[in-house]
């Protein structure tokens, strides 16, 4: 456990901006080798983003197994209704696996993303937790045996739309940049997915896990927003926390920008529910910063593995970006919308 605090992930500030700032660099000078570019028409193509399903083998470990039957269900909405599909990575958790195991219990996961990729649809991004498809030789044949075709694997990607003749960027990323561990050289990271992964994994030791909490910003998520104000006219996507964020909140923060606007009116019934809300979400201690101070430009799709088997993602359609769920209604996989904003109000922002 003294090795597994040591060497595991703790996020730095100036690594984190200067990973995004040379990945989004590389992208737009050369696509199709870390990311490729989309140019789209927000009112009639669509994009759905899922990260962090973590598909394992079905035994205590996988995070995934309870949350499958919704995903199954929201990839096949998403499919008959059109949309483009970015797995933002971490689909499949190969520090604790090997891929053989997942490839056999989850056959249909793969058969429907493999509908996207047919469609010429699917983008494919890799994480931390799925590195094995960045930096093993084999990695390729994988996947071509897998979806039935070449399936190339990015670090990143980027949409971009105009809304009279102003651009809007949306850069996507898996978000472990910045980590020593997972984002350091090619030997770093042959030697995490090869060597210390499997040792945490045999010896059940996990420290220092993602946030899965709605409370206030992880510091990496924090970290990621901090970059994305500095960008015009951008916003960023990221995984890796499991901690869904819209519009550079999350919930917990939402509620107080909410509250503070209530207090402006003088609605004393919302100030109320407001602060009794908050109450049951704040932890004692907490340092809170000017949420309404915050730049709307930051996003996070949470995660597919959710311990109740709701997924979150990041839905771009009609015109507008979306924090959804999915979550069992008597057994039944529902879709909700959290959070919607239109895209064009983010260039005026």
């Amino acid at each position: 456990m003294w090795l597994a605090n040591k060497y595991t992930s703790r996020p730095d500030k100036e690594r984190v901006h200067k990973a995004l700032s040379e990945l989004h660099e590389h992208i737009i000078t050369k696509p199709d080798k870390k990311g490729p570019i989309f140019r789209f028409d927000c009112n009639s193509q669509k994009f759905i983003i899922f990260s962090d399903q973590h598909k394992g083998a079905r035994n205590g470990y996988d995070d995934f197994a309870t949350a499958e039957k919704n995903y199954l269900a929201a990839l096949k909405h998403y499919n008959e209704q059109g949309f483009h599909y970015i797995c933002l990575g971490d689909s499949e958790e190969l520090w604790e696996n090997r891929l053989g195991s997942v490839r056999k219990n989850y056959e249909d996961t793969f058969k429907l993303e493999k509908v996207f990729h047919q469609r010429k649809v699917f983008t494919k991004i890799f994480g931390n937790h799925d590195l094995y498809w960045d930096n093993d030789p084999l990695a390729r044949f994988e996947l071509d045996k897998i979806y039935g075709e070449k399936l190339c694997i990015y670090e990143g990607a980027i949409l971009q739309t105009t809304f009279e003749e102003e651009g809007l960027e949306i850069f996507l990323t898996h978000g472990h940049q910045g980590d020593a561990v997972s984002d350091g050289n090619a030997f770093s990271k042959w030697f995490i997915a090869n060597v210390w992964a499997p040792l945490q994994a045999f010896l059940n030791l996990n420290p220092n896990t993602p946030a899965y909490d709605d409370n206030l910003k992880s510091d990496h998520n924090r970290f990621m927003y901090e970059w994305s104000a500095q960008q015009k006219n951008l916003l960023l996507i990221t995984g890796h926390t499991h901690q869904p964020v819209f519009q550079s909140l999350t919930h917990l923060e939402k509620l107080y920008r909410q509250l503070g606007q209530a207090k402006d009116v003088s609605d004393a019934v919302e100030i109320k529910r407001l602060e009794e809300d908050i109450k049951l979400r704040r932890k004692q201690g907490q340092t809170l910063p000017d949420f309404t101070a915050y730049k709307p430009n930051y996003f996070n799709t949470g995660c597919c593995c959710f311990s109740d088997g709701d997924i979150t993602g990041i839905e771009i359609a009609d015109g507008k970006i979306r924090l959804i769920k999915w979550e069992y209604v008597q057994d039944v996989p529902t879709r909700f919308v959290l959070e919607e904003n239109a895209l064009k109000n983010f260039i005026e922002a």
